[in-house]
């Protein structure tokens, strides 16, 4: 019964301690003459590519440059649609 207890536990402890899947999200910066909704900035799943791009700009934002995202409360910032993962068939085997 110990040893059940203690294989358990290192399983428990295995899978809590294993780092999830990293995600880059960052912010653009939005200049003069974005709409109010992204007024300041418009964050982004994944990496910075012209897809992202297009569709902060389709939101309003005037793409001034790249940034790391504000944790204040009082900054704008509109979304892109979050990218799911794509997991290749022959990975679940």
């Amino acid at each position: 019964m110990k040893r059940i207890i203690i294989a358990s536990s290192f399983v428990l402890f295995g899978l809590f301690a294993m780092p999830g899947t990293a995600r880059a999200d960052g912010c653009y910066l939005c200049g003069s003459g974005s709409s109010e909704a992204c007024k300041n900035y418009c964050r982004y799943s994944g990496s910075d590519t012209f897809e992202n791009r297009k569709i902060c700009q389709a939101r309003g934002c005037k793409v001034s440059g790249t940034s790391s995202c504000p944790t204040a409360v009082n900054y704008k910032v509109c979304f892109t649609p979050v990218q799911r993962d794509v997991v290749p068939a022959a990975w679940l085997r």
